[in-house]
């Protein structure tokens, strides 16, 4: 396993030094623009920005891509994504904010997909499924270590903005300097609602619910603890331990979502996070202690998604699989750009603990609807699948998932 690592390992200290950047830049904001003075609707615009860009880079990126190369691709959108975090820092004003938002999720999603189809045209077969979770292990540990970059200096300065730029830029040397071959750049697979509907109602509900829980979280979290009076280290440790308690948390959740009727877990994972959203409201009020609630919920909340994919696995034959996946991340996403927006609004309204309230009814609507389907009908397992623990990152990801990498290998089989 070790040597199908090495040849690889410049891949992922570029998506580490790239995570780092951007994993900052996106605390910094929520910091800042409190700071600033901007309203909780503008920072939720903003969160949103970053996702609608994120679904727009989806469609724009491939045939760029395609057209000039990877490498001359990932200098290209890592160029645009320095370029766009230090104009952050020069012009502080909301409507300036969410252009760039828009501008930055476009960038990466596009850096994700580079960066990802490498690893799936280097990954063996055998092994894909080990790289997989190597690959996520780097991206929730340099998410996390990013929250803690905001103790180097205060927000309100422009030194932030010029860290999380540096470690852009410094993304683009280990990738450019690599001497593996590029791949040829997936064209993606075609969206069908009707699909995922007709096989999996509840993945469909827990992609999207999972997708407007997890964005207003991204896009307002460090917002939330700073408006209950957590100073910068707070918030990048409120923001650190929700990663970690998702990372720490995946594994067992999809151990248990494996044991059973995966759409009984997904509703006992979501009512579990609605409880924790309920907890983290109620320590608020006591400081640090939203630190270990933020953790539980993170550790809860970060499961729903992937338990979701699995459950569209298990109600997909072999050669809809990377269809479905696809259309799946498209639902997350889109319910990603609209939470933060929903999230902001009600904060504007009603105050902080309107996230976490957001985050319960979230998840609450969700384990009444996988609660209600599992009452009416027994599942019908099309292909069994398995627990993956995921970020959302591009669609490219999913061809590594062991099921998916199968279809592939067919369908190109099939083309020749």
């Amino acid at each position: 396993m070790i040597k199908h690592l090495v040849p690889i390992t410049a891949l992922l200290a570029g998506v580490a030094l790239l995570l780092l950047g951007s994993g900052l830049l996106g605390t910094l904001l929520a910091v800042r623009g409190s700071a600033e003075g901007f309203s909780d609707v503008f920072l939720g615009l903003i969160g949103s920005g970053y996702f609608v860009g994120f679904l727009a880079g989806s469609f724009i990126a491939p045939p760029l891509i395609r057209r000039v190369g990877h490498v001359r691709a990932f200098a290209f959108f890592a160029a645009a994504t320095a370029a766009a975090t230090l104009l952050y820092g020069l012009l502080v004003t909301p409507s300036a904010w969410i252009a760039l938002r828009v501008l930055t999720g476009t960038a990466l999603v596009a850096l994700y997909t580079i960066i990802e189809s490498w690893l799936n045209s280097q990954a063996p077969r055998q092994h894909r499924g080990r790289i997989f979770a190597i690959y996520m292990m780097v991206n929730l540990g340099a998410l996390a270590a990013a929250q803690q970059l905001l103790r180097i200096d205060s927000s309100t300065s422009f030194t932030l903005f010029a860290v999380s730029s540096l470690l852009v830029c410094l993304a683009v040397m280990p990738v450019s300097a690599t001497r593996l071959p590029q791949p040829q750049a997936s064209k993606g697979a075609p969206f069908s609602l009707r699909l995922l509907m007709r096989a999996a109602p509840v993945a469909v509900a827990g992609g999207l619910l999972s997708g407007l829980a997890m964005g207003a979280f991204w896009g307002m979290g460090a917002v939330y603890a700073g408006r209950i009076g957590l100073a910068d280290n707070g918030v990048a440790l409120f923001m650190s331990a929700a990663i970690l308690g998702g990372a720490v948390l995946q594994w067992p959740l999809g151990a248990f979502s494996d044991s059973r009727d995966r759409r009984l877990a997904l509703a006992v994972v979501a009512l579990a996070a609605a409880l924790a959203a309920g907890g983290l409201a109620a320590s608020s009020f006591a400081g640090r202690w939203a630190v270990a609630a933020v953790a539980l919920y993170g550790g809860l909340a970060f499961a729903v998604y992937p338990i979701a994919v699995a459950l569209l696995v298990d109600h997909l034959p072999q050669e809809e699989l990377l269809t479905g996946s696809s259309g799946l991340l498209l639902i997350h996403g889109i319910g990603a750009a609209i939470g933060p927006l929903l999230a902001g609004l009600a904060m504007d309204r009603i105050g902080p603990q309107a996230l976490p309230l957001h985050f319960a009814v979230m998840q609450l609507l969700l384990a009444a609807i996988a609660f209600a389907s599992v009452r009416r009908s027994e599942p019908e397992i099309s292909e069994p699948g398995h627990f993956m623990p995921m970020l959302r990152t591009s669609a490219t990801v999913l061809e590594m998932i062991p099921a998916n990498e199968q279809t592939t290998q067919a369908e190109a089989a099939t083309a020749h």
